[in-house]
């Protein structure tokens, strides 16, 4: 990691926290649902898709709170479907970022409950935005729908688990891992579009950016599952090999997931260059997560 990247992160990371617990804290529940949601918001994270809203945003010298609570409502939905994932109807793993899950700690029903209180919360995180067109408000509510619906991650979800009772070509492994990863990761980046007022053009960039960001985030987490170890990822490390599950690595080998994963890494960098401004930090996010161990 960059010493620009580092200090972006340690000087936003903390508000991003504090501002994810304090919109949980505030609202009017049994105090049983708020600790169950808010230990899987405290259980840790790289927070890469809050960071990306308010790194594009910075890109457009736009340092306005709004960007950390539509950070924050991203979150929610990310942590959210990890609280899905883990449950015993699906993925049933026991551990995630080195903690016991969600479901192990306060049982399926709440577990599940917590899922639910999370998702709804960021939409109304994103309705009662301060300082925010009610047009733009309406955008990124459906932005955010699309992204983490039956259009997108939860559309992906379903296809992998169809996906687990064969294998998977590449064009559909694809299309799997657009939608289940890398439809938050785009929803992360062209919010902060629209919070900065992005042209067409820049917006448009941004995406295809994003859409090669989200593949390459998945290869490498695809990869990390052969190479990285359970203490390193914080989860079950070979899960994906034990299921015999379609992956990147499973359909290209090691070595040809490592040539895909620096192919969207350039294709990432190249969408950058049709913004005429000073992309530096989102070229360094784009290394860092094709770079990272966990």
């Amino acid at each position: 990691m960059t010493n620009h990247l580092k200090q972006f992160i340690d000087e936003n990371l903390p508000k991003i926290e504090a501002e994810l617990y304090d919109l949980v804290e505030r609202i009017k529940a049994p105090q049983s649902l708020k600790d169950s949601m808010l230990y899987s918001l405290k259980a840790g994270g790289k927070r890469i898709r809050p960071l990306f809203v308010v790194a594009v945003c910075d890109l457009f010298h736009n340092k306005q709170q709004e960007a950390l609570s539509v950070g924050a409502a991203v979150e929610m939905v990310h942590t959210y479907s990890l609280i899905h994932d883990d449950l015993p109807s699906m993925d049933d793993d026991d551990m995630r970022r080195g903690k016991p899950t969600n479901h192990v700690v306060y049982g399926e029903a709440l577990a599940t409950l917590a899922g639910d209180a999370l998702n709804t919360l960021s939409f109304g995180v994103l309705a009662r935005l301060e300082n925010v067109e009610p047009q733009k408000k309406v955008e990124l509510i459906n932005l955010l729908s699309v992204a983490s619906g039956a259009e997108g991650m939860v559309g992906g979800q379903v296809l992998d688990i169809d996906g687990e009772s064969r294998s998977l070509n590449l064009p559909e492994l694809e299309h799997v891992h657009i939608n289940k990863t890398g439809a938050i990761l785009r929803f992360s980046i062209e919010s902060g579009a629209v919070l900065s007022d992005a042209t067409k053009e820049e917006r448009a960039a941004l995406v295809e950016y994003a859409h090669h960001i989200g593949l390459a985030f998945q290869i490498q987490d695809d990869i990390l599952d052969i190479v990285g170890t359970s203490e390193e990822l914080g989860k079950t490390a070979g899960k994906d090999v034990q299921s015999d599950k379609s992956t990147y690595p499973a359909l290209l080998t090691l070595e040809g997931a490592n040539a895909k994963l620096e192919e969207h890494y350039d294709f990432a960098l190249s969408a950058l260059t049709k913004i005429e401004k000073n992309t530096s930090l989102l070229e360094e996010f784009a290394s860092y997560i094709v770079k990272r161990n966990n």
